[in-house]
């Protein structure tokens, strides 16, 4: 079987968490601190702040730029569900838009025509690992006067020219999820370059504590323990490395597999990180199926547009691009640990079917 994603953990991740262990301190310290420090740092921010997950970094970042009831984010639609659930949680509206049909991040045409008086943000996806027309909605938020906030969950290290995605935005979201690009176990950051918010999101991650049982904000637990970050530290070391690696991978099959699989783009002036590697054939059935006979692993990331879901569904939304990629999509295997041979049964399986 060669599976789709696994986390890579190897014995200095086995040995981080041992020695945790032995030091008696598990919840947030010294460890959650040295990581905030070099996760700043690699993407270039001022501030990192390490919380429990993902979708708790894109809640408390919201929370922390007051946004609330009569406002409105604007999102894909083509993306996880926690990217709209945090704008439902903090009581705001989000705003599908449609997707471009070369990228699958989000349309800045289709965001242009989507604010309005009540459009407190916009926030993009990096979706898969390639970024974003962060340009073009930075210029889209600098005229409408809004903010522009970073989905990043699925993008470490991607770049936008010479700018990492994460170091853009009013703020951002990465993901720790242990099928990420590197992983915590669980766990999220938010990166900053903005004090305050900075400042607002380590208080609410702990109770709006800013000092022991002095509470300034209606806070939560959204804490990273000693033992994550422990595991965040030796695995920030090593991304970049597993990031070429990916790069390297996704090389290969765009030159081997045949176009008519749908391969995917990476857009000039980008590095797309190849979180995932998704094909987009006229029909997936086929693929799927010959991958499923040789015991190759994938996936199908989205079969269903977040305006589709219950929760979204009454609001009427009809968005064509969105609709047609969940159809369509599967990805396959791009993990750093796939070994040539790997690689070579990869290729041979999905040529055989290619329409």
């Amino acid at each position: 079987m060669i599976v789709l994603s696994r986390p890579s953990i190897g014995e200095d991740e086995v040995q981080a968490v041992v020695d945790v262990l032995r030091s008696g301190i598990l919840a947030s310290g010294s460890r959650v601190e040295a990581f905030e420090e070099a996760f700043a740092q690699k993407i270039g921010v001022d501030h990192a702040v390490a919380v429990g997950s993902g979708t708790a970094a894109l809640h408390l970042g919201l929370l922390a730029m007051g946004i609330g009831p009569g406002h409105e984010v604007i999102v894909p639609s083509f993306t996880f569900a926690a990217t709209a659930n945090v704008i439902r949680m903090v009581g705001a509206d989000p705003v599908f838009v449609d997707v471009d049909p070369l990228d699958y991040t989000i349309s800045a045409q289709a965001v242009e025509g989507a604010i309005t008086e009540k459009t407190k943000a916009i926030m993009p996806v990096h979706l898969y690992g390639h970024p974003a027309p962060m340009g073009a909605l930075e210029e889209l938020a600098r005229e409408a006067g809004i903010d522009l906030i970073e989905d990043a969950a699925q993008a470490h290290l991607a770049k936008v020219g010479d700018r990492f995605v994460g170091s853009i935005g009013r703020f951002a979201a990465f993901s720790f999820y242990p099928t990420k690009n590197m992983t915590t176990g669980e766990g999220g950051m938010i990166t900053t370059w903005d004090e305050d918010i900075a400042e607002r999101t380590r208080m609410l991650r702990n109770q709006g504590m800013a000092e022991r049982y002095v509470h300034r904000l209606v806070g939560l637990n959204e804490r990273m323990t000693e033992i994550e970050a422990a595991i965040g530290l030796v695995q920030l070391a090593k991304l970049e490395h597993w990031t070429e690696r990916r790069r390297q991978i996704a090389a290969i099959y765009r030159d081997c597999l045949y176009p008519s699989l749908g391969l995917p783009v990476e857009r000039p002036g980008v590095r797309h990180v190849y979180h995932q590697f998704t094909l987009c054939p006229p029909d997936r059935g086929p693929v799927i199926a010959a991958l499923e006979r040789v015991g190759i692993g994938y996936g199908v990331y989205y079969p269903i547009g977040v305006h589709q879901q219950e929760p979204y569904r009454h609001l009427g939304y009809h968005l064509p691009v969105t609709e047609d990629l969940c159809e369509r999509v599967v990805s396959i295997p791009i993990r750093p640990d796939l070994t040539d041979e790997e690689i070579a049964i990869v290729i041979d399986t999905l040529n055989e079917v290619a329409p």
